[in-house]
């Protein structure tokens, strides 16, 4: 859908959101976007790679269970 919007479409849409807010808002909207963008891909990348080492820990976890049982059972 965004794909098809085009400059002239860009266009529309800025100077009706310089009509709707101003001139001296827009900077804050840029940033307060920008910044909430940012977060938004910090937050998913930690979601996506978490939910990776999570499950590295158990299996991590898994290996030192049974060497620490293997160990018992031996009396090592």
């Amino acid at each position: 859908m965004l794909q098809n919007i085009g400059i002239p479409g860009l266009i529309l849409i800025l100077v009706i959101a310089l009509i709707i807010f101003g001139p001296s808002k827009l900077p804050e909207i840029g940033r307060a976007f920008g910044s909430t963008l940012k977060e938004f891909k910090k937050a998913t990348n930690d979601l996506v790679n978490g939910d990776k080492k999570d499950s590295d820990n158990e299996e991590d976890d898994k290996k030192l269970h049974a060497v620490e049982s293997a160990k018992t059972k031996t009396g090592s």
